[in-house]
């Protein structure tokens, strides 16, 4: 005869099961979501042809690529929020892919690379980045494979692995409103990054800047606008790159 006291355990574990899916559901439910501007962006313009994959990814592929940014979004925002910045990289002759990641969380997808390369092996010549979060896991993912990238674009973010002795161009770009980046980190782990590492600080810029999503809890306050601050990384990133 079954002790009373078990009689309760299946009701017990069902009750917990809720609860976790119920937690997952909310923390899932809590992002930054992207803004009108970024919807806009999201469209083909000029010669930039963009196409949404069933995979939930966006490729802004411009006529002539000269090569590829496989881009990480940031923790908690919706990667169709970097579509701006990925559309006037494309307008560049970048081809740029964004991939939405599970909660939308890089750290979960560290290697979505592999197949984004996989999918267009018409560029012959990739560079990895990413914003805040998403920017450190692809500075990781770009340590385990560096003889795949050209180079690595940070947005507000560091790398917590060592590439110092890799052949890759660094970019580092961050706003000197930011109060989302720790900076204590960013200046711990900047020995893991190459001495010539390309650095821009971009005034007046902060945090969420990059990205098309709106304000982002603690961080400063911008005194130039996020399409100000989205040219101006562009056009360091893609001047440096044309240089080499």
């Amino acid at each position: 005869m079954i002790n009373k006291k078990w009689r309760f355990i299946p009701a017990v574990i069902l009750a917990l099961v809720l609860l976790a899916a119920g937690a997952v559901y909310v923390y899932a439910s809590d992002y930054y979501h992207a803004d009108e501007t970024a919807v806009q962006a999201c469209a083909s313009q000029g010669a930039v042809i963009v196409t949404c994959l069933l995979d939930n990814q966006y490729v802004f592929s411009p006529e002539n690529p000269a090569a590829g940014l496989i881009f990480y979004p940031g923790g908690k925002v919706e990667y169709s929020a970097y579509a701006p910045l990925l559309q006037e990289l494309a307008q560049k002759d970048i081809l740029c892919v964004v991939k939405e990641m599970p909660l939308n969380l890089a750290v979960l997808d560290v290697d979505a690379a592999e197949d984004i390369m996989m999918q267009n092996p018409e560029i012959t010549e990739w560079y990895i980045g990413g914003h805040s979060l998403g920017g450190s896991m692809a500075a990781s993912y770009a340590a385990d494979n560096a003889e795949d990238f050209e180079g690595l674009l940070l947005l507000a973010a560091y790398s917590t692995k060592d590439l110092s002795e890799t052949d890759m161009d660094v970019f580092s770009v961050y706003g000197s409103e930011d109060q989302v980046l720790n900076m204590e980190k960013y200046e711990k782990y900047r020995s893991n990054l190459p001495e010539d590492t390309y650095e821009l600080v971009i005034e007046g810029g902060n945090h969420a800047g990059f990205g098309s999503y709106g304000t982002q809890a603690g961080d400063g306050k911008a005194y130039i606008t996020g399409e100000q601050q989205v040219a101006e990384a562009v056009d360091f990133f893609t001047e440096k790159i044309n240089e080499d």
